[in-house]
């Protein structure tokens, strides 16, 4: 299956250098992949040409004028700059040139430039923000992460139908857990809005397992984590910050003496094994979900290697149709709630 995908060179804190190098190393691992990548023609020939790969077969470039700054307002983005490399990649998307779209550049940009190029799909209100997080027993998606701060049961409802549909797609998981984050797993717990979207998905044939806490998404308790985008944006940071300092802490404990040091010399097989399993590159590449289109969004300080992991994402998503079959699962639902 031949797959193309347009990425946004010039988006993200480290454009379009780390770019052009996850490119050059995603085309040697996937022969079935073609890549187009959206710029300044000028400079990312510039950059081939010092990676000896302006040759490439499976790689070209389209040129775009412009470029969305990380700190710029969505809608000036979405209005003033109709040939920025971000809407031109997702432009391909909508022509059908290209299959994916993976960007490392402004979130709320990409979000609201990709929901007025591509739409939502039938039955969605709103797109969300879903990536993978690392657990005790694997991985669980959550969503949302920040695209919608304040919602309703329906949006929240939509989301576990979005999230449930990309886990069975991704993770070859036939029936995805999906639990609803709240303060307590108590059904008394939580607000209005939870308890209103809770009795939804207890009336769906989604495998809802109730309400989640905090603590349950990483312990592997549902392998879809629903919220609205305030609460999972906040557990989502609040977690990399936690990440960040048992590491800095870590780090300070075995540099103290030489003691320590010889300590960790000697735990080095084991650090670097929970380094592999929860380095947080392995997770990048949050999807767009809800999209007639698949559009990938990567961490704006991602390094080659995790914006590879992006691409990988979109990948897989386009190989497994993910927004066909979150449309095909939504019209079933609709269709079962009319039937009632």
């Amino acid at each position: 299956m031949s797959i193309t995908l347009a990425l946004d060179a010039m988006g993200g804190d480290h454009a379009p250098g780390i770019v052009l190098d996850a490119a050059v190393e995603a085309l040697r691992r996937h022969p079935e992949l073609h890549l187009i990548l959206v710029g300044q023609e000028s400079m990312l020939r510039d950059e081939l040409a010092r990676r000896n790969a302006l040759n490439e077969g499976r790689l070209s470039v389209h040129h775009a004028s412009e470029v969305v700054a990380m700190d710029e307002s969505p809608a000036l983005a979405l209005r003033g700059k109709k040939d920025s490399s971000m809407r031109v990649a997702i432009d391909l998307v909508r022509e059908g040139r290209a299959d994916a779209c993976i960007s490392a550049g402004n979130t709320g940009a990409l979000m609201a430039t990709a929901k007025f190029v591509l739409k939502t799909l039938p039955g969605i209100d709103r797109p969300a923000i879903c990536t993978m997080l690392p657990t005790a027993t694997g991985h669980t998606h959550v969503l949302d992460l920040g695209a919608n701060v304040e919602c309703g049961a329906e949006h929240l409802f939509q989301f576990a139908v979005m999230g449930s549909v990309l886990a069975s797609a991704v993770d070859n998981n036939p029936n995805p857990r999906v639990g609803l984050l709240n303060v307590g797993a108590e059904a008394i717990k939580g607000n209005d809005t939870v308890k209103a979207a809770a009795r939804l998905l207890e009336a769906s044939p989604i495998n809802y397992i109730g309400y989640v806490e905090g603590d349950d998404i990483y312990k592997g308790t549902a392998d879809v984590v629903v919220c609205d985008g305030f609460v999972g944006n906040v557990a989502l940071k609040a977690s990399e910050g936690v990440a960040k300092m048992i590491s800095g802490h870590l780090r300070d404990a075995f540099r103290r003496n030489l003691f320590t040091k010889l300590a960790a010399l000697i735990s080095m097989p084991v650090l670097n094994s929970l380094k592999q399993r929860f380095d947080p590159r392995r997770y990048n590449g949050a999807s767009l979900l809800g999209l007639q289109g698949i559009v990938v969004k990567s961490h704006g300080g991602a390094d080659a290697f995790s914006f590879g992991h992006a691409i990988d994402t979109a990948m897989h998503e386009v190989e497994q149709a993910v927004p066909s079959r979150i449309d095909s699962q939504l019209e079933t639902l609709l269709a079962q709630r009319q039937s009632h």
